[in-house]
């Protein structure tokens, strides 16, 4: 399909800089094709749902994956950044390189190295290989939990682009960038629809029988790039791990089965579903990399319901959201909520979007 048929104009004040206070209080759009568009708050979510229900969340953890670097060759320095998109080994990351064309195939880069003689104020690396769009895969001096302390110490949260393009990262962002239920550490990009969840909306979605179950899949930097093609079939996604344990896919299969409603909650939840699914959409326990890719057309085979935060223009997530409810529903949809002053992107409002029937 054509690039340009997922492109509008967003306005530059709809952009979201922090998110609602509290988390719950953000807007909420239903959208349903052949229903009017109805305008709502996230804390009106249980009483969109019925008892049986279940919620699917991604319970990754976002880490510090945004390193300021100094490239040193021979004499030579220069100041590069990275954005660590996934993990491929206890001491290998594959890494967006900022500028791309500074680094090259063996060359070391210094992380964090301010003067100070503390071992966690500093992180060195290798490139060990260089790949196309800026891309490296990085061999850290060190592994396992001694590299992921080291991150903690040394990183910074790697907010998207149209965020840290107008403001920097601050404390207040490693809570605000986090959901209230993550503990897989690995994502360098948080499953923004849930960010809008606190203890009270858990517990009034508790009060109505709706249940909750968790996968998690480590979201990449990759989710922030744009599709530079000019048809979706020219465009390859970088691929993202993630695990449906046994568990999880029984209590789904059981859900299916009573004709109870999935719900999942934000397009990295659905994603892996999708990947993990039998073309009878029957789950069973699953781990790996995806690289999954949603345009109109695409058969859904688990959620019958999405909640997801509003999307870039041109982007994947978008493109997805479009197949799930449908092209001109989710066009309108989104010149409803730019011309009613809704908040975009990761620290936006958010959307319960139901599945188009086909």
């Amino acid at each position: 399909m054509r690039v340009d048929l997922f492109d509008f104009d967003l306005p530059e004040e709809r952009i979201a800089l922090r998110p609602a206070e509290p988390r719950d209080s953000a807007r909420l759009l239903k959208v349903r094709s052949g229903e009017p568009f109805e305008d709502l708050s996230v804390r009106d979510l249980p009483s969109l749902l019925q008892p049986g229900d279940v919620l699917v969340f991604n319970d990754t953890r976002v880490i510090p994956a945004q390193l300021k670097g100094m490239r040193r060759r021979g004499e030579a320095t220069a100041q590069v950044d990275a954005t660590l998109h996934m993990r491929v080994g206890p001491d290998r990351w594959l890494a967006f390189m900022r500028p791309g064309k500074r680094v090259a195939e063996g060359d070391r880069i210094h992380f964090g190295h301010d003067g100070s003689s503390c071992f966690l104020g500093q992180l060195d690396a290798t490139v060990v290989e260089k790949r196309e769009g800026g891309e490296v895969l990085l061999a850290f001096d060190v592994s396992g939990p001694f590299l992921d302390e080291a991150l903690h110490a040394v990183g910074h949260i790697p907010l998207p682009p149209y965020i840290a393009s107008k403001r920097t990262d601050d404390e207040r962002d490693r809570l605000d960038y986090q959901t209230i239920y993550a503990r897989e550490e690995g994502a360098v990009a948080a499953p923004t629809a849930g960010l809008h969840f606190t203890p009270e909306l858990f517990a009034a979605l508790d009060d109505m029988g709706v249940e909750r179950r968790f996968v998690t899949l480590h979201v990449g930097a990759g989710t922030f790039l744009p599709v530079k093609a000019d048809d979706t079939d020219q465009h390859r996604m970088h691929a993202e791990s993630g695990v449906v344990s046994a568990e999880t896919a029984a209590a789904l299969n059981t859900a299916r089965e009573r004709g109870s409603r999935i719900v999942a909650v934000g397009t990295t939840s659905l994603r892996l579903l999708e990947s993990a699914a039998a073309e009878d959409g029957a789950l069973k326990e699953w781990s790996g990399a995806t690289d999954i890719f949603i345009t109109p057309g695409y058969r859904f085979r688990t959620a019958d319901m999405l909640m997801t935060n509003f999307h870039l223009p041109r982007s994947t997530l978008f493109m997805l959201v479009s197949a799930f409810s449908g092209m001109e529903t989710m066009r309108a949809a989104y010149e409803h909520a730019i011309s009613t002053g809704y908040r975009f992107y990761s620290y936006g409002d958010s959307s319960l979007l139901f599945r188009q029937q086909t």
